[in-house]
């Protein structure tokens, strides 16, 4: 990603983009899927695997498959194939790039990927929220990968929804993905990805998840639940944080969170049981390329933020 010097905004974006591309070849480490889009991945410009060697960063990857320019000595990733980071009309525009579904803590240059790993770069506005630090469009990730180094364990907590709960764990053990199952008032360990479900009204009472109900510019994530039972709402925005959608009754939600730098906390919600329901039939290969997913019961599906 480009920073503009002078700006709090720059400061903080700056340890996300330290550089360094790496020495020569190294010995044969596996294969990394690579994706690189525009627009929180309403449009694609690339998706290709390629072969990793144990000397390669993130940045060498994109290296080979796209005509990248950077800046301050190379720390920071201001062009892919010709479009650029920059200013205009008070909006601004920058290069992200995720692992396995999170956003990186260190720069691209500094950032050595595993086996398996899917690398996302994705090109898009931040003025209205400086940062989505987690992003379900990397599905099957972040369950199965490495993560820096390590690798989290899974728990799915129960909000009131026992058949909702056992399909997604259902659906994560197709995946070969061990879970526990807990309470959705109960905290799990660190290091561990929580998947809540059930209905906003009892999933809201969890701190982290409340963040869907304080806007983009806290959660992250371009939706918004509002009201209480029976007449919860989720109203959806589009990039610039504008109204572009509002959802009522059987209105779901699939949203990953990360207020820190722990394992990210998924969010499968609804504003009622039949959103629930609607929420964890996209919870699979349908949250591809999506920063977020919203669905109705009817099979409407919204990508968040909306294009």
């Amino acid at each position: 990603m480009s920073l503009r010097p002078g700006t709090a905004a720059a400061i903080a974006l700056c340890a996300l983009a330290a550089a360094g591309c790496g020495v020569g070849p190294g010995e044969e480490a596996g294969r990394v899927t690579l994706t690189v889009t525009r627009d929180h991945g309403a449009e694609h410009l690339l998706r290709d695997e390629e072969e990793i060697d144990d000397s390669d960063s993130v940045l060498r990857v994109l290296d080979r498959r796209a005509e990248v320019e950077t800046r301050y000595g190379g720390g920071f990733v201001q062009s892919i194939d010709g479009l650029s980071g920059g200013e205009g009309g008070g909006r601004r525009s920058d290069w992200f790039y995720y692992v396995n579904g999170v956003e990186a803590s260190v720069g691209a240059g500094e950032y050595e990927p595993a086996d398996g790993d899917r690398i996302w770069w994705d090109h898009h506005d931040w003025t209205t929220a400086m940062r989505s630090p987690a992003v379900v469009g990397s599905w099957p990730e972040p369950f199965l990968g490495d993560h820096g180094g390590r690798r989290w364990s899974v728990g799915v907590f129960c909000a009131g929804a026992r058949g909702a709960c056992a399909e997604v764990e259902r659906r994560l053990h197709q995946l070969g993905v061990e879970t526990s199952e807990v309470a959705a008032e109960e905290e799990g360990p660190d290091g561990e990805i929580r998947v809540l479900v059930g209905p906003w009204e009892r999933v809201s009472e969890d701190e982290v998840a409340a963040l869907l109900g304080r806007g983009p510019e806290r959660s992250g994530v371009f939706a918004i639940f509002s009201g209480l039972s029976p007449s919860v709402g989720l109203t959806l925005l589009d990039a610039r944080g504008r109204v572009a959608e509002t959802l009522g009754k059987e209105a779901g939600l699939v949203a990953a969170l990360r207020p820190d730098e722990g394992a990210p906390t998924w969010v499968v919600t609804g504003t009622d049981a039949a959103g629930v329901a609607a929420a964890v039939e996209v919870f699979g290969e349908e949250l591809a390329d999506r920063f977020a997913l919203a669905t109705v019961s009817n099979g409407d599906e919204y990508p968040v933020p909306v294009p």
